[in-house]
């Protein structure tokens, strides 16, 4: 599936000051994104908030973005949840022929075993109507896709054919690409080690700050893909704070604050979280790459 090689960005779900979506801020993103040069976008992921969106919302985010994007880079939709027959139910009812993949996240809250997760994804393998990336995100589901269990799925289901891996452990996922099935891809889900995942045999990434930085964070990615290793660095180097300053009150807060600094919408997001402080959002403000939207490459 190489139309997922290289930069995915999971897209925000941008608010109006009242906390109702905000249409043309979201058209504005996806335009900024494209434009920028990433691969795919990723559509109703965590960074979108959908914990927080009515189906209603869901539905016009999907619509709003199918539309601004106008067929230019292939779409992946997340559905996925910690309730299988509901998310099985979803696949089969849903229209989703707008979309490439799907991204699937493993159980959360129930904190599943390695075989209660591979019967929830072999539920899904069954049914689903589009390939399907898996994600791990121990952080956020309070359990582990451990490699020989994700190695399984990808060997028993032709149709799952990649993860996104975002344990943010190096040695987890090179073990996972040493011994992945060959066309199998292995996509970062952490920012910050995107690049030695790449140099590893990696995919490329789901970004976060891709989509606030897309020219700069896909060429990055790009020369790593194409083993320039110098140029990539130099870029790494140069992104390693502003990945850092996106995630330390939270994510989407972080990445919100960037795109209210570009004037692509507000730095709104709906409790639990909570929008990025003042002080954060100087130090993002201050980033020089955002202060001069120029990076040398």
């Amino acid at each position: 599936m190489s139309k997922f090689l290289g930069t995915g960005v999971a897209l925000v779900t941008p608010f109006r000051e009242d906390l109702s979506v905000d249409v043309d801020a979201l058209i504005n993103i996806v335009n900024h994104a494209i434009n920028g040069g990433v691969e795919y976008l990723v559509v109703l992921g965590t960074t979108a908030e959908s914990a927080t969106l009515t189906k209603e919302e869901k539905e016009l985010v999907k619509h709003t973005i199918v539309k601004a994007n106008s067929g230019r880079v292939p779409l992946v939709v997340g559905v996925g949840g910690n309730n299988t027959a509901e998310v099985v139910n979803e696949l089969q009812t849903s229209d989703l022929s707008a979309f490439d993949a799907i991204l699937s996240v493993s159980p959360y809250y129930n904190k599943p075993t390695q075989e209660g997760i591979y019967q929830h994804f072999k539920a899904i393998a069954e049914v689903s109507p589009l390939p399907i990336i898996l994600y791990n995100v121990p952080g956020r589901t309070g359990s582990n896709v451990l490699p020989k269990t994700i190695i399984r799925l990808a060997t028993d289901f032709k149709n799952i054919i990649g993860v996104k891996e975002a344990a943010g452990d190096i040695v987890q996922a090179m073990r996972l690409i040493k011994d992945k099935p060959k066309d199998f891809l292995v996509i970062s889900g952490d920012d910050m080690i995107t690049l030695p995942m790449i140099l590893a045999g990696g995919a490329g990434v789901i970004s976060v700050i891709g989509q606030g930085l897309p020219k700069e964070f896909s060429l990055m990615v790009r020369y790593a893909l194409r083993g320039n290793l110098d140029d990539a660095n130099n870029i790494h180097f140069q992104l390693m704070d502003i990945i850092d300053y996106i995630f330390e009150e939270g994510n989407p807060a972080g990445i919100k604050a960037v795109f209210e600094n570009l004037g692509l919408s507000t730095g709104k997001v709906r409790l639990p979280l909570m929008e990025a402080t003042a002080a954060l959002k100087q130090k993002i403000n201050s980033f020089p790459i955002l202060a001069t939207n120029k990076i040398n490459g």
